[in-house]
């Protein structure tokens, strides 16, 4: 079985923000990932991104990718498994992976978990035909690939992700009608609702899907009302042509590892669903484990690198490498976390916080 110092699962925001802070220190670390690229979401993120330009605020996510693996890739203490799967984490650390048609073991002094999230669903009739689509398949298919998904798509979800994909379709020549939002208020920021609008995108709230309709793939839509409980109202129905229904409803973190590791976890519906409980540190409950990004509850992508840096250094720290000035660095990032998550759109996230006993 292999023995690696540092194992990080995932090679996402979070996990090359972790990287870096402990191959400066002089950590060997073993990177781990089931693409056959390093970046996670960043691959697919062409727009730009906001926050501050510690977090590359107005460059756009694969243009920050290319600068965190720049800084990292080469690193003589850096060896990464792509196209690795992670199938089993347990107690003693240890790591089972598959690659292609070969199975293998290995052994960590610690490990950190950033495998992110997985999208949700939405239960309708049909919401199996070919043309349904959830919003991450859609960006990898335009940004990643240069397919587009369909010519007229119906949006699900007002997001930021829903938002933002919406007027990537449009840049690609993708007629995009209409936005349904199941809640009374637009989720994402207002700034890239407007933009969508002044295209000509219909933003309809407390409103669903109902059904979509087709034989062999989808040809339209069946939308309606929903009340105060989210029932959908009969008698409001409408018929919208489209050919692919884009599903953008959130994310659930993917804490399946940590789970079957034994961690102790606990469901934060403003977290995203199941999240490990962590202390300030980013360490799990499990010895030596520790977590960071979406898989530790849905944020976006720069305060996943925040956390990323700061499970860096903690680990850093707690393998016995010495780090100049290490606790006001770790310090200035919880105050940049605190900063991220000011304002009404961090509301969620603090509630969130507070539940799991991080403040």
């Amino acid at each position: 079985m292999r023995r690696v110092e540092v194992a990080i699962i995932g090679s996402g925001p979070a996990g090359l923000a972790a990287a870096k802070p402990l191959l400066d220190a002089g950590a060997k670390v073993l990177m781990i990932d089931r693409s056959d690229m390093l970046g996670g979401q960043l691959t697919k993120q062409t727009h730009m991104f906001f926050g501050s330009e510690k977090q590359h605020a107005s460059k756009r996510g694969i243009d920050i990718l290319k600068l965190m693996v720049d800084e990292i890739q080469y690193h003589e203490n850096l060896t990464v498994l792509t196209e690795t799967t992670v199938v089993g984490l347990y107690q003693d650390r240890v790591i089972s992976c598959v690659k292609h048609d070969e199975y293998f073991k290995i052994q960590a002094d610690y490990i950190l978990v950033a495998s992110g999230a997985s999208e949700k669903s939405l239960p309708f009739e049909n919401n199996d035909l070919p043309g349904v689509y959830a919003a991450g398949a859609v960006q990898t298919l335009m940004n990643v690939y240069g397919v587009k998904p369909g010519e007229r798509v119906l949006m699900i979800g007002s997001g930021n992700i829903g938002l933002i994909v919406s007027y990537q379709l449009m840049q690609a020549g993708v007629e995009v009608p209409m936005l349904l939002e199941a809640a009374d208020t637009i989720g994402g920021y207002l700034v890239h609702a407007s933009k969508i609008r002044r295209l000509g995108v219909d933003i309809r709230t407390n409103m669903s899907v109902k059904r979509a309709i087709g034989k062999a793939s989808v040809e339209a839509a069946e939308i309606w009302r929903l009340d105060k409980h989210w029932q959908g109202i009969p008698g409001t129905e409408e018929i919208v042509p489209c050919d692919t229904i884009c599903l953008s409803v959130g994310l659930a973190p993917l804490t399946e590892l940590l789970q079957q590791a034994g961690a102790d976890i606990k469901y934060v519906r403003e977290l995203g669903g199941n999240v490990p409980i962590i202390n300030k540190k980013y360490q799990t409950s499990l010895e030596n484990v520790y977590t960071c990004g979406d898989v530790a509850g849905i944020e976006e992508a720069s305060s996943a690198m925040i956390s990323g840096e700061i499970a860096g250094l903690e680990i850093a720290r707690s393998a016995g490498y010495k780090i100049d000035n290490i606790d006001q660095h770790i310090s200035r990032l919880h105050d940049d976390l605190t900063n991220l998550r000011n304002g009404p759109h961090g509301e969620k996230i603090r509630i969130g916080l507070e539940k799991v006993g991080v403040k």
